[in-house]
């Protein structure tokens, strides 16, 4: 059921001729922004000489090995939108009128505050002249003249956060400036804009934002000037009632969204996450590198009886390609990329977390202003953001972690300003125990979950579909099976009608591991349903033998010879 907005945009959408069909409700949860069968297709322009790849250097290709420049991406897979519109289910921060002749203008609606919608610095009950953005405009005044070290920022968060002043350390921030050469934070500059920005905050959002909570399908669709101002507002925490996560808070089933707890406990990780950030905003300051596109943020839910039956699924395996080289952002471009995420988006990104979902948020931190909408994820949601842009290249994981310099993203837009980047945020169990982790129920959680971040919109053919860029996805900290959760996910990119390519990160054994494991499935034809079957009688095994079990692979692979004899 897609959440309701009944805000002026919705009711003035729901008079305009246009029908939107993006926008119906549709108890099967096709994605809000999406189109139904589009217009044209981007016919596939690669030719042998630009087909680049993790294996392009590899020689002939086994048989088994799909080959990775045939795996479908976006834009030579696209299909061309219907014009962009607000429906009931998409909410469009940009006036539509003005998109369509080419400008990018603020939508004008009335602005609320209430349990359903971002409450806003600028909003506030009081109407005297001490009232909270009174106070954010003085502040930020003062740092906008220029000239502002550590010292006025922290007072200036301070002055309209009180409560909190005596326990938000700034000692990151001051080593930021002490450790990083001045040509590259020039502080005090790039301070000075991003005050200027975020004191733009109620010229660029005059509509509500709503909240993107559980339960609900919903889209919001915003430009990357308003995305970059509500960013420049976290930096200097300026949302009200978002300090704590407290259990019984209004907002303790979101995420962060202030920028506070990364400018305390100085590291070497903080020095490098600020980088990034500063790096960021000195970008979309640039009189010449401010952004112009769009981006969309889809909360995606299936309600449990649209999930898949498992047991009863007869697909076979789709294409899959695997390779210990590459990544999932630089030779996953054009297809449906993972996030390893945590339940609630962007992980540690504003804290010490270092590792696969924080990265990309510090490489495209467009990413972070999901955390000021969306509620943490259900076992049957998924978030979906498609449109953004990459600021940085990186190196390394977690304590290795370094921010390099800048990227230049030439990635394409599709019609509605949005460069063809499209993630989908799947957030995996965590096991304190590994053991945990083979269970019936447990395994039908993974499928059901990575089911709703892969499943393609149903009003676009396969063939229109791009595949899934993914890897070892909550095999880190999460303490999952690699070998598990390869087949999980290969299972649902099945059941959703899309290619894999599945990138192990350097580990060659477990590339071949994979590919050996897909092969002997696909040349028997084992359907997703007998391979489900197959996995809930390991987990008996598994109980039954739990300090010296069967190996994974090895039990699929007798159990599945089985059944092919008996066929």
């Amino acid at each position: 059921m897609a959440h309701k907005n009944d805000s002026s945009q919705v009711n003035e959408c729901l008079k305009q001729v246009h029908k939107d069909k993006s926008g119906e409700s549709d108890s099967s949860q096709r994605s809000s922004t999406s189109s139904s069968p589009h217009q044209r297709h981007h016919h596939n322009s690669r030719t042998e000489s630009d087909s680049s790849g993790p294996h392009q250097d590899a020689g002939r290709r086994p048989a088994d090995m799909f080959p990775f420049k045939e795996l479908k991406k976006e834009p030579d897979c696209h299909l061309q939108l219907d014009t962009l519109f607000p429906s009931p289910c998409h909410t469009v921060l940009i006036d539509t009128d003005q998109f369509q002749r080419g400008r990018l203008v603020p939508y004008k609606g009335h602005h609320v505050w209430d349990s359903n919608h971002v409450k806003l610095p600028l909003l506030n009950l009081k109407t005297s002249m001490d009232s909270r953005w009174s106070v954010v405009q003085k502040s930020l005044k003062k740092l906008s003249s220029g000239g502002s070290k550590v010292r006025d920022v922290q007072m200036a968060i301070n002055s309209y956060n009180q409560k909190h002043s005596m326990e938000w350390p700034f000692d990151a921030l001051y080593s930021y400036v002490t450790d990083v050469q001045k040509k590259e934070n020039n502080f005090s500059l790039v301070i000075s804009k991003m005050a200027q920005l975020a004191l733009e905050l109620p010229d660029l959002i005059k509509h509500p934002i709503p909240l993107l909570k559980q339960n609900h399908s919903h889209a919001i669709t915003l430009s990357q000037v308003q995305i970059s101002c509500l960013l420049a507002n976290a930096f200097f925490c300026t949302f009200p009632h978002r300090n704590t996560m407290k259990h019984g808070s209004e907002y303790a089933n979101f995420p962060t969204i202030n920028f506070s707890r990364l400018f305390g406990d100085a590291s070497r990780r903080k020095t490098q996450k600020l980088r990034a950030i500063f790096h960021y905003f000195n970008t979309v300051t640039g009189k010449d590198t401010k952004p112009d596109g769009l981006v969309t943020f889809e909360r995606i839910c299936i309600a449990l009886p649209d999930l898949p039956q498992w047991k009863r699924q007869t697909e076979t395996l789709t294409n899959l390609h695997v390779s210990p080289q590459g990544t999932i952002e630089e030779e996953g471009a054009g297809m449906l990329q993972v996030d390893f995420a945590c339940k609630f988006v962007g992980g540690g990104v504003l804290g010490a977390g270092l590792v696969q979902e924080e990265i990309r948020f510090l490489m495209n931190p467009e990413l972070i202003v999901a955390r000021l909408f969306t509620e943490k994820l259900a076992d049957n949601e998924c978030l979906k953001i498609t449109g953004i842009q990459r600021y940085s290249v990186s190196y390394g994981y977690s304590d290795t972690f370094e921010w390099q310099g800048p990227y230049v993203d030439n990635t394409k837009r599709d019609e509605w300003k949005r460069r063809y980047c499209q993630i989908v945020a799947i957030d995996a169990l965590s096991f304190k125990d590994p053991r945990e982790q083979y269970t019936k129920e447990n395994i039908r959680r993974e499928l059901n979950k990575a089911y709703v971040g892969f499943r393609r919109n149903p009003n676009t053919p396969a063939d229109y579909t791009p595949a899934i860029a993914t890897g070892n996805w909550g095999c880190g900290a999460f303490n999952g099976d690699p070998k598990l959760k390869a087949l999980i996910q290969m299972m649902a990119a099945a059941v959703a009608q899309r290619d894999l390519a599945y990138f192990t990160f350097g580990n060659k054994e477990q590339a071949l591991e994979v590919q050996k494991m897909y092969k002997y499935l696909k040349n028997n034809s084992i359907t997703v349903g007998k391979l489900y079957q197959i996995l809930n009688d390991y987990c008996k095994h598994f109980s039954q033998h739990p300090r010296q079990p069967r190996g994974l692979y090895e039990y699929v692979t007798e159990a599945a010879g089985v059944h092919t004899s008996q066929l």
